[in-house]
């Protein structure tokens, strides 16, 4: 995941940013896992809306965090008539994934990829875009530049930050030490989206109740991780979360440590039976299979069929919020329940000033509001008042 903060700033959402499900309907060397759909359907029956289409992690489908949550994506539609879904685990975001990519285009006859790791995008997926005109890639992220950006490549993501913001209200209720840690991967927007959004819920319940971010400098590093979960706790931290690929080792490090968890990406509640609270989830199941309709109807991203940017959040289903955990007090989940229903009928916007960042500069004007549309959003780079840590 080699990306500049340059890149990610360059990003062109504004007015073409599409956030609904609805707005989308509308609007190798090495040979790839097979997952044949169980249905009456099959590819080789013949029917024009049988397809091929491949997915592409960066680890192991089972790593309880961000592959996992795709790979349960993909599942869900390899199920659905006349889909016929292969996938490569692991792949690392070097020349490789294009030889993967490669593979599954002209071996396995895939018009629709999925290449889910960031890293894939710049040169991997442009490369191979151009090399290959005729299939569509389609990217969890968001670097898609109208005029720049080859026409059949789409990026789609959540705002899951959303599910961070109720995440950090139970977080804070069930805090005694009104310490919270945050363990990241990167100082990227999306990331710091993440801590911010989670550190705002929280004081929503404590005000005084304080976030510390330890970045650890790349997307999977388990020592490092670990390393951090136990300086946390350390330091007097009980509830922990965080912003890796997989946030297992994180999770079972607060759980031996005798503190509270919230998860990221999929449920990790199974690692945790006494300490977790809730978590952040992906729902990529409900996305894939509107791509999936509008790929089986002929519409494509060429033809103006299919948006290039797609986003949602809890109000289109991007997103699901874990089950509360056991200790998990009744003033938690209600207060959590209301965060979330807020969320979804629109009548809350996270980012409603007057916000400071932890320097003590205003960054969002008092009556003013960021919209989860708003380009600003996707250019973040400071850390909200209350955070203990810096990007630079």
């Amino acid at each position: 995941m080699n990306l500049s903060r340059r890149q990610i700033i360059r990003v062109i959402i504004g007015a073409t940013a599409f956030s609904a499900t609805s707005k989308l309907i509308t609007g190798c060397n090495q040979k790839a896992e097979n997952t044949t759909p169980q249905t009456n359907a099959s590819p080789a029956a013949g029917n024009a809306n049988n397809i091929v289409v491949g997915f592409i992690y960066v680890g192991p489908k089972d790593d309880f965090g961000y592959n996992q949550a795709h790979a349960q994506g993909a599942a869900a539609i390899a199920k659905l008539p006349g889909v016929k879904v292969v996938e490569q685990a692991s792949v690392p975001e070097t020349n490789e994934v294009q030889e993967v990519m490669r593979s599954m285009i002209e071996q396995d006859g895939a018009k629709y990829l999925f290449p889910t790791s960031f890293g894939y995008f710049d040169p991997h997926i442009l490369k191979m875009a151009q090399e290959f005109p005729d299939v569509q890639f389609l990217h969890a992220g968001g670097l898609y530049q109208e005029g720049v950006t080859p026409k059949n490549v789409g990026s789609y993501f959540g705002y899951i930050d959303e599910a961070e913001y109720v995440a950090g209200v139970v977080a804070a209720h069930m805090s005694q030490s009104n310490k919270l840690g945050f363990i990241a991967a990167k100082p990227i927007p999306q990331v710091l989206r993440n801590i911010n959004s989670y550190t705002l819920g929280a004081r929503t319940v404590k005000p005084d109740i304080t976030t510390q971010v330890i970045f650890t400098g790349d997307w999977s590093v388990p020592v490092k991780e670990a390393e951090a979960a136990n300086s946390m706790v350390d330091q007097g931290i009980d509830v922990l979360t965080c912003h890796v690929d997989s946030p297992k080792v994180i999770i079972e490090t607060a759980e031996k440590r005798g503190i509270y968890s919230t998860g990221y990406h999929a449920d990790q509640s199974s690692l945790a039976p006494k300490g977790y609270l809730t978590g952040a989830e992906w729902d990529w199941s409900s996305i894939y299979t509107e791509y999936v309709n509008l790929f089986q109807g002929g519409k494509t991203l060429m033809n103006g069929g299919i948006p290039h940017i797609v986003r949602g959040g809890f109000k289109e289903n991007f997103l699901a919020l874990s089950p509360y955990g056991p200790a998990v007090t009744d003033v938690a989940k209600k207060d959590g329940d209301a965060a979330k229903s807020k969320l979804l009928d629109g009548s809350m916007v996270i980012y409603t000033g007057e916000i400071k960042d932890n320097t003590g500069k205003t960054i969002v004007a008092a009556g003013k509001a960021l919209p989860q549309k708003d380009v600003e959003l996707e250019k973040m780079n400071w850390l909200v008042e209350g955070v203990d840590g810096s990007i630079s």
